[in-house]
């Protein structure tokens, strides 16, 4: 935010509780010289630009990922700059700047053109000691240049309004006194003092706030009485507050007009009241207000509406009530101000009476507005990527082996060199694979940590292996596919499409939704429009928008009068969806109850009875919903959270369920892409994953135990009203843990959980922190994963070096779920020395705070259990005899066979055609992304996916040389060859042999070539060509030429 003062993008309103402005911030000076201006066709070293960044704690990677990051890749600098939307890219021709572009840090394509950068971040600490010792006791060893306020960067003509400085003062003196560094930021009277080198005015309610002011006075007004929680009695007051005023209501959609009357015409046929006139139009009240007479309007407060009022000419209204009166008081069309009304005369003409009424206070709908920015889908996680000396991969024609790197050999055939995969064997025996032939290699992934066995090279154990496996997934996909055709030939429940109820319902959400939460959404009504049982899966980490999805599904089901039963693992769950379900239904007539052991027994048996009679619309609990007793009137739809965490009885009872209601399934574990597109025809999946617009990274610090800095971390979230989680893996000694963690903080209210303890004490201990009667959950690793707390945003991780890299990450991950800065604190004992494996455990999960590159390993470890979790336990042999890839590819293949469907893979063509064609380690230092652009190139499919990938690499790499255009020439004829059902094109001069598998239409391909042709049998052909044709880029050019006619259609058989 100093940085756009100091660029002069001001802000017109800035917002600050105080506990911001008693931090020290950089000086103006010193924000200046740490500031760079770039721009198109400046001369400047990258070595020099990458020396500042370096010097400013950019981290340099292969590609960047996050803020913070950097990449020089030969004449590319990408640069992901701190406060920028998108990451930039510089362009250079020798030490020109030729270009600056930002890009998408997902596709890595460039996305704009920009002519001129100010890259401007605040100076760096060196290290996290000597930031200690910056902000230390004494404030003469502070940094010089963290002793700035945010007062300084403030125009002089700025206004500073503080409201209620009595209650700021007590909050600034409480703050420093528990933080316990009065140092380390400024008293709050220095914070007074700055302010006022400006403007103030001072908001009270206290008429003694004002005995310093210079001038003061009294507003008399006052508030309005809240709408009552009903619609139906806001209806009524609106009717009382219309026999004094005209009154508009202003609708933002057709939906929301037609539910008003609705509820008026109710409120009146009730005989409650009479209805007075109400005018209720569709329009978004915007642009300002002129000062007259009546009306008063209700602004409507969906996306674009704002919520402002517009009285003027611009308005529906009629002329003499929106022109007449005295000078007009404009708002500006942008300012996010609330709904205002015009001033309305009083019935006894003394005077005006002004009053403010918004429309979210009749509906109780409180929009919680956000700065859009661009959202782009996450990016896919590839674990070929990740590939690196030592790891196993495999082979998909030869097997498990061990990837030794990447080597440059000279050809067989030829003087041209080549890159090379190395594999090693059992026996070590070494393979060469070439690059270009990368796809058939994989990553092995198991279910396990156990190394697997080397396969022999030339053996006969993996063909038998992978038969096996082949056997099982056909198996697994004819037993997915017959359940899919007894769900198509059973009619379900065909709903109809969205209603103005449905619109209106889904406007009122609170928050933006993402790409992929409209996708599945869409994807969910569509299943539910068809005449047949819904069963889709629907994957997102938690706060991605699941149960919002799950929510709009259930309104369609009860508003076309059909039963909904919500089934969730625990009380605890059942507890948080009740609360959400409720509040998000509370303005529709549907009724929303829970079966859990909170109710008691009485209340129990009342629920199953109104469930019975149809009275109870959707029910949410636990596997009770399952018991025999509950007998539903009219089911429509189940929805199941977490489903693998049932037991076998229940999962055949949903089994049963899937053929004859509409069933969605929710989870949190992530499903592995490849799984995903697999399983394509087998069963509907969904999944989210583009975090939401606020998730900001978690601020990860590993440090040795310090009582002084848990008590720190702990009040630093108390005072900002949030919640901690503090994990000890250890029962044996959690309580003594409490007891210490009570004397550290005694101002904390903590609660102990752990796997040991009985399953209801348990899930009261949890329910309590839910409901924020704790401030501090000491647990073990039970913290549980589908719990929603938005309040928690620290969690301090005690003996970090214990944990594994997944289980750390999947801790991290429960804090940092909304748009609040997380903490999370990985502790170590100052006793015990660290293992070097932990050492680099830590170190990164300390750099990689977001799921970048660091993370891979870690998130596929959870992904292979969200693969165990749609495939279920008996697949897990399957995958660890011949890798989790290899069974996707194979899964996949089954089912396109079983459904008559063509493979889906590159074209099988081998070229040896001796020219240079691989990627230079001077283009791609990076071994990592080498690898990364073989396997783009060679997964093309079509004649467009190789054009795509030469505009990829170019733009994330800069002018390609000819070895890499070669590559791509390359591919670009293997498709070309597989139309014409060619297998193999080997040179051997002054021949080229073709091995075919169509000789009749090679007939038609070889009519007309310049030189000599001969069919030697049936599948091999000899073409011998002038010898000029042997030229490299000639060679390339005659044969797409060869190629470039159109090949005979294939006649469909009958």
């Amino acid at each position: 935010l100093c940085g756009e003062y100091r660029a002069a993008a001001v802000p017109r309103i800035v917002v600050a509780p105080v506990q911001a402005l008693m931090q020290p911030v950089p000086t103006p000076a010193a924000l200046e010289r740490n500031a760079i201006t770039l721009r198109v066709g400046q001369t400047i070293d990258p070595n020099q630009i990458v020396a500042w960044l370096a010097d400013r704690g950019f981290a340099r990677l292969d590609q960047v990922e996050q803020a913070g990051d950097f990449a020089l890749r030969g004449g590319i600098l990408d640069v992901f700059h701190s406060a920028a939307v998108d990451p930039l890219r510089f362009e250079f021709f020798g030490d020109e700047i030729e270009s600056i572009r930002t890009f998408n840090v997902s596709t890595m394509r460039s996305s704009g053109e920009l002519n001129e950068v100010r890259i401007s971040l605040p100076p760096r600490l060196a290290d996290g000691e000597q930031a200690a010792q910056a902000r230390g006791a004494d404030s003469d060893t502070r940094n010089e240049e963290w002793v700035a306020s945010f007062f300084d960067y403030l125009p002089s003509d700025v206004i500073v309004v503080i409201h209620e400085p009595a209650d700021v003062q007590e909050m600034g003196r409480t703050l420093k006194e528990r933080l316990g560094r009065p140092a380390s930021m400024f008293d709050v009277g220095a914070v007074f003092e700055r302010a006022a080198a400006h403007r103030v005015v001072y908001l009270s309610r206290f008429e003694s706030a004002a005995a310093d002011a210079e001038h003061s006075f009294a507003a008399q007004t006052q508030s309005l009485p809240p709408f009552d929680t009903h619609a139906a009695d806001a209806v009524l007051q609106l009717f009382e507050l219309a026999r004094e005023h005209r009154v508009v209501v202003y609708c933002e959609n057709e939906g929301e007009r037609q539910r008003l009357r609705e509820l008026i015409e109710q409120v009146a046929q009730a005989g409650a009241a009479p209805a007075p006139a109400i005018d209720i139009e569709i329009g978004l009240i915007r642009a300002g207000f002129t000062w007259g007479p009546p009306p008063i309007s209700l602004g409507g407060t969906g996306p674009g509406a704002a919520g402002l009022l517009e009285c003027d000419e611009k308005s529906d209204l009629p002329a003499d009530s929106a022109r007449s009166g005295g000078a007009p008081h404009h708002q500006t069309a942008d300012a996010p101000v609330p709904s205002t009304l015009a001033p309305s005369r009083s019935p006894e003409g003394g005077g005006s009476r002004f009053s403010v009424v918004g429309h979210h206070e009749l509906f109780h709908r409180f929009q919680r507005r956000r700065r859009l920015r661009q959202v782009t889908a996450a990016r896919p996680i590839e674990s070929f990527l990740d590939l690196k000396a030592g790891d196993f991969v495999v082979h998909a024609l030869h097997g498990i082996a061990k990837f030794m790197g990447m080597k440059t050999l000279q050809k067989t055939h030829g003087s041209k060199t080549e890159e090379y995969l190395a594999l090693q064997f059992a026996d070590e025996a070494v393979l060469h694979v070439p690059a270009n032939q990368i796809d058939l290699v994989q990553k092995y992934v198991g279910p396990g940590a156990a190394a697997p066995k080397l396969s022999t090279l030339g053996g006969t154990r993996w063909k038998s292996a992978r038969a096996r496996v082949e056997e099982a997934v056909t198996d697994f996909a004819g037993e997915l596919l017959r359940i899919q055709a007894e769900r198509e030939a059973r009619e379900g429940i065909a709903y109809p499409a969205d209603t103005p109820w449905q619109r209106e319902f889904e406007a009122a959400f609170l928050f933006n939704e993402t790409p992929d939460q409209l996708r599945a959404a869409g994807e969910i009504k569509s299943d539910m429009a068809r005449p047949r049982p819904m069963d889709r899966l629907l994957c997102g980490d938690v706060g991605y928008g699941k149960t919002e999805l799950a929510i709009r599904a259930a309104f369609k089901a009860a508003e076309y009068g059909r039963q909904v039963a919500v089934l969730v693992p625990t009380t605890v769950l059942a507890e948080q969806h009740y609360e959400t379900f409720r509040e998000r239904m509370a303005e529709y007539p549907f009724t929303v109850e829970r079966l859990s052991r909170f109710r008691s027994a009485a209340e129990q048996r009342q629920i199953v009875d109104r469930v019975r009679k149809g009275h109870v619309d959707i029910l949410i609990g636990t596997h009770r919903i399952l018991s025999r007793d509950v007998q539903f009137s009219d089911l429509g739809l189940v929805i199941i959270d977490e489903e693998q965490r049932f037991g076998v009885e229940h999962k055949e009872l949903l089994k049963h369920l899937r053929t004859m209601v509409d069933v969605l399934t929710l989870t949190a574990t992530p499903i592995p892409r490849t799984l995903h597109m697999s399983m394509v025809g087998l069963r509907d999946i969904s999944a989210l994953e583009t975090p939401p617009l606020d998730r900001r990274s978690i601020v990860t610090r590993v440090t040795a135990w310090s009582d002084a800095l848990v008590r720190e971390a702990v009040l630093r979230e108390l005072n900002r009203d949030g919640q901690v989680y503090f994990v000890h893996n250890r029962v044996a000694s959690i309580h003594r843990m409490a007891a210490r963690l009570g004397r550290i903080v005694p101002e904390a209210r903590i609660v102990v959980g752990h796997g040991q303890m009985p399953g209801d004490e348990l899930e009261d201990v949890m329910v309590r922190f839910v409901r924020r009667q704790a401030d501090v959950l000491l647990c073990t690793t039970i913290i549980e994963s589908g719990i929603d707390i938005p309040t928690a945003n620290t969690i301090l991780i005690n003996r970090a070096d214990m944990f594994g890299l997944a289980d750390l990450h999947q801790l991290r991950g429960r804090v940092g779920r909304y748009k609040h800065r997380a903490h999370c604190y990985l502790l170590l004992s100052p006793d015990r020395p660290l293992t070097s494996n932990a050492a680099r455990r830590l170190k990164a999960i300390e750099e990689y705070s977001d799921l970048g590159s660091g993370f891979r390993i870690a998130m596929r470890d959870l992904e292979i259990r969200g693969a165990g979790n749609v495939l279920g336990p008996e697949q897990s042999g399957h995958i660890a005899a011949v890798g989790y890839e290899m069974y996707c590819r194979l899964l996949e293949q089954a089912v396109r066979r079983m459904k008559g469907l063509p493979p889906d893979e590159p074209p099988d063509v081998h070229l040896e055609l001796n020219v240079e064609a691989h990627v230079p380690k001077s283009y791609i230092p990076s071994e990592r992304q080498r690898m990364e652009v073989y396997r783009r190139i060679t997964a093309c499919r079509t004649l467009a996916d190789v054009e795509l990938a030469e505009r990829d690499i170019a733009d994330a790499h800069g002018k390609l040389p000819p070895q890499v255009e070669t590559l791509l020439a390359l591919a670009d004829l293997r498709i070309r060859a597989a139309v014409w059902k060619v297998r193999s094109i080997v040179r051997r001069d002054p021949d080229l042999i073709f091995t075919v598998d169509d000789v009749p239409r090679a007939d038609v391909l070889f009519r007309g070539a310049t030189g000599r042709v001969r069919f030697m049998d049936a599948r091999t052909i000899y073409w011998r060509v002038p010898d000029n044709y042997f030229s490299h880029p000639t060679l390339l050019a005659v044969l797409r030429k060869l190629f470039a006619k159109p090949a005979p259609v294939e006649a469909k058989s009958a």
